[in-house]
């Protein structure tokens, strides 16, 4: 099996490294990831840029590489560059994430961006996250779980399907996890998102011009009204949620809503 890993918390991550040594025992891996941290990027693309890449060689038979660029530009590199399509990867698995990509923050989400895009074009597709988004977060009972879910997963892939799993543990011991639950995407916002530096603890700014001031995104996440089958609740009761995502975002029951009251002219 072919593998790809990529993630948008850069190559350096500890989470990347966690989910190389989870799944080296299936196959080949080829990993391509940002030289930079690369959250909240979505499927955003380095359009018109300069776009360094870097061969960092091999390490334990892995083949490792950087883009500056996008997570969704590192998934486009490699499928362009390093494979052909009569050589794709049997599937790309980006993560493991610093942060819970549950609810709508899946929306932002440059893990959850790296994987829509090599599902475009058909190749199986799984993000993974954990719920800590802090530098030194404890992935083991990812690393130990995660092989067994893969594996199913896998097993049940639609063939010729394009479905996005989008994978969240609970920052809690293995013991606490209570099991497994197939969800649906939950609702969520984010409510007073520009803060001032200074609250946040970062007290050397750059230089401003004249009139500016400068923030930087953070806020509070505030639930929508959520089913029992939505994962950011799954999360919470000590879950493992698994959601599975569609690449069309169409809205079928206000296309046809729109359909029978006579917009189609």
């Amino acid at each position: 099996m072919k593998i790809l890993i990529t993630n948008d918390d850069g190559y350096k991550a500890g989470g990347i490294r966690a989910l190389v040594r989870a799944m080296k025992k299936f196959g080949e891996i080829t990993v391509v990831a940002p030289k930079h941290h690369q959250s909240g990027m979505s499927m955003a693309v380095s359009l018109g840029k300069l776009i360094a890449v870097k061969d960092l060689g091999f390490e334990d038979d892995v083949r490792w590489y950087y883009v500056d660029g996008t997570p969704a530009s590192c998934v486009k590199y490699a499928i362009d560059e390093l494979f052909t399509p009569e050589t794709w990867p049997d599937v790309v698995i980006s993560g493991i994430n610093h942060g819970s990509n549950a609810s709508t923050a899946m929306w932002y989400s440059g893990t959850i961006g790296a994987a829509r895009e090599s599902c475009l074009v058909g190749i199986p597709s799984i993000g993974v996250s954990l719920d800590n988004m802090s530098h030194d977060a404890d992935f083991s009972v990812v690393e130990e779980l995660f092989p067994a879910i893969f594996e199913q997963l896998m097993a049940v892939y639609p063939k010729g399907g394009r479905v996005i799993y989008n994978v969240n543990f609970p920052d809690i011991p293995k013991a606490d996890i209570r099991g497994i639950r197939v969800c649906v995407q939950g609702d969520m916002i984010w409510v007073k998102e520009f803060v001032h530096p200074s609250e946040l603890g970062v007290s050397e700014l750059p230089p401003l011009e004249e009139g500016e001031n400068v923030f930087m995104m953070a806020g509070a996440p505030v639930p929508g009204d959520n089913p029992a089958e939505s994962d950011n609740i799954a999360l919470e009761e000590g879950y493992i949620a698994i959601t599975p995502q569609a690449i069309n975002n169409t809205d079928f029951e206000e296309f046809r809503r729109l359909q029978n009251i006579g917009f189609s002219l």
